[in-house]
């Protein structure tokens, strides 16, 4: 969060870190599912140039909103996937609900062999959860607060 200003962090990059690593393996287990064409793509690479973009320069104004604003963004992921589960369960999911987990989700999450789409909703919920909780706090924090969370640790 200081590197704009070329000062210490306290150790948040390990945290966020590991957060844009999780990110990336959901992004990766979605890829597995889908593989989206070059328009999809497209439209996606475009959106994420626009949105880093201009949140590199909010985040250079206000790092404490970005971090709120974020942990507002996993609040409505964890709405999204906890719909999702009860969607499952109602069965208005047909194709997922017989559908086994990716090889990659099952390894990233440690997930059994056995494991469905379900396990790796949970799983991504259960780290949106988490997301919500981290980002929250570092919006609460100073820039010059020491890291609450060890790298590695689970913060829930």
């Amino acid at each position: 969060p200081l590197f704009r200003s070329l000062k210490r962090d306290y150790g948040w990059i390990h945290t966020l870190l590991e957060e844009a690593e999780n990110e990336r393996m959901h992004l990766m287990t979605c890829l597995e599912l889908k593989k989206p064409g070059i328009v999809f793509r497209s439209a996606v690479v475009i959106s994420q140039g626009i949105f880093v973009n201009a949140f590199f320069l909010l985040y250079l104004l206000s790092p404490r909103f970005c971090h709120r604003f974020v942990g507002y963004l996993e609040e409505e992921a964890v709405k999204t996937y906890t719909k999702c589960l009860q969607d499952l369960d109602a069965g208005k999911l047909p194709v997922w609900s017989a559908m086994p987990s990716p090889i990659l989700a099952k390894k990233y999450w440690n997930l059994s062999e056995e494991a469905t789409m379900r396990d790796v909703v949970m799983a991504i919920r259960a780290d949106e959860a988490h997301h919500r909780v981290v980002n929250h706090r570092l919006g609460s924090m100073h820039e010059d607060d020491k890291n609450p969370y060890l790298p590695g640790e689970r913060k829930l």
